[in-house]
């Protein structure tokens, strides 16, 4: 792996049908914040090579409505990274890396925003951007790493929807 896009779902719905988190929906904005966060990314030349997906209804949605800007990607949905911890998320996109130069996650927090944080820290980035990664990680935020040859991940982009 090359590069590690890390994307929050967008925002959802409160409450599903079923009445499930797991099943909760983005809502109207959430659709839009994450085909825009898409785009932003693709623009900029963050294209994932494959996207690692969280099966939970909000992150398949983020996934629809991103992937538009990324039409070469393979997407795997994977049960796991369903509420995962940042350990998980990581070991999930080093898998993928193995085959894959740019590996994108879509799931939630706090896993994200935690791995983000770790990755941040170990890259030696400024304090300041650290912290506003701590203070802040929203839906449809992403994260962006380039990752180096002994597996260092090194900050390329810190990028929050439009408000």
């Amino acid at each position: 792996m090359d590069r590690l896009i890390l994307l929050r779902h967008g925002q959802a719905d409160p409450d599903s049908d079923t009445g499930e988190d797991f099943d909760r929906r983005l809502a109207p904005h959430g659709v839009t914040e994450s085909a825009a966060m898409g785009l932003r990314l693709a623009d900029m030349g963050f294209c994932p090579d494959v996207a690692l997906v969280s099966t939970a209804a909000r992150a398949r949605g983020t996934w629809e409505a991103a992937s538009a800007a990324f039409p070469k990607a393979i997407v795997r949905f994977e049960p796991e990274l369903y509420h995962a911890d940042s350990g998980v998320v990581r070991s999930a996109a080093r898998e993928a890396g193995a085959t894959f130069g740019t590996v994108m996650v879509v799931g939630h927090n706090p896993g994200l925003q935690e791995l983000t944080i770790a990755m941040l820290i170990e890259g030696g980035a400024p304090s300041g951007l650290i912290g506003r990664a701590q203070r802040n990680f929203p839906t449809a935020a992403a994260a962006i790493f380039l990752i180096d040859g002994t597996g260092r991940p090194h900050y390329d982009g810190l990028f929050f929807p439009d408000r």
